[in-house]
């Protein structure tokens, strides 16, 4: 995903808030207790009083992206958990996705935290502070059924044309491989290459795939070509040193896990529970 030049942030509600997009408030709240307080339970402070604010960059299905006027997804949802532990409401902020690697909007007091179906890598380590994973990632080989291709080894023998998502690590892989594919915006932009013959093969996160594919005109008209097992787990982030929001992340997470909560939510937006993906060991 890479950063859109020129694109306003919105503030958009999220399940458990007003749906729709809402103004930016430029006032900020007291510190003083009560309504205005930005003090939540378990004394996690907040950006804002009264609500969880996460940054996001849509749209990513089936973890972000807008339906029916909300903002709904797989991490939509696991943090909503948190937002409810806290006694807050969450309401999402769409940004650049270059931000969630260097934690900007993190340290400039926009977000209290960032969920967009985000690789836990090292390098972003350095900026932002990750929770327990909470989702193991592959990659995909999507394909025009009439391309010919049974793997990515053929996009390369065939010299397909290929494409990937910009800065996201689908496109790093591909890249280490060889490749110098056609960079799309976003995961949207990513399918209508592919739709309009822009490119004959992408490589996208599995789940990104399982969700188009739900879709009969792209079941009819893709295949999934190859998977490939990058040993990726997706993290949510907070701004470093923000040990007391990050704990309640992952505290939410593992009652999720515990309850059972976790996997009806990984069959609503993702499809049959796997265990193995459901279920990474921390990182």
């Amino acid at each position: 995903m890479k950063t859109l030049l020129g694109r306003r942030t919105r503030v958009l509600a999220a399940t458990t808030a007003t749906a729709g997009l809402v103004l930016l408030s430029a006032c900020t709240s007291s510190d003083d207790g009560g309504s205005g307080s930005k003090t939540a339970a378990g004394g996690v402070e907040l950006v804002k009083a009264g609500q969880l604010t996460t940054c996001t960059h849509l749209p990513y299905p089936p973890f972000q992206s807008e339906i029916d006027g909300k903002v709904q997804g797989f991490d939509v949802a696991l943090i909503d958990l948190v937002a409810d532990d806290l006694g807050v409401k969450q309401e999402i902020l769409d940004t650049p996705f270059e931000n969630f690697k260097t934690g900007a909007f993190l340290n400039s007091g926009e977000c209290d935290l960032a969920a967009a179906g985000m690789t836990i890598t090292e390098e972003r380590k350095k900026n932002v502070d990750f929770s327990d994973p909470y989702f193991n990632a592959t990659q995909a080989v999507l394909v025009d059924k009439k391309s010919g291709v049974s793997s990515l080894a053929d996009v390369k023998s065939e010299n397909v044309k290929l494409g990937a998502q910009a800065q996201t690590t689908g496109e790093d892989y591909v890249k280490g491989q060889g490749f110098d594919p056609v960079s799309f915006e976003s995961s949207d932009a990513v399918l209508n290459g592919l739709r309009t013959g822009q490119v004959k093969a992408v490589v996208i996160d599995y789940p990104v795939v399982q969700g188009w594919l739900k879709d009969k005109a792209n079941a009819d008209a893709f295949e999934v070509a190859e998977q490939i097992d990058t040993g990726e787990q997706y993290g949510f982030t907070v701004k470093k040193g923000n040990t007391e929001l990050r704990e309640a992340v992952d505290k939410a997470l593992a009652d999720a896990k515990a309850d059972g909560t976790y996997k009806k939510l990984y069959e609503q937006w993702i499809g049959p529970y796997d265990e193995s993906a459901a279920s990474p060991a921390a990182s």
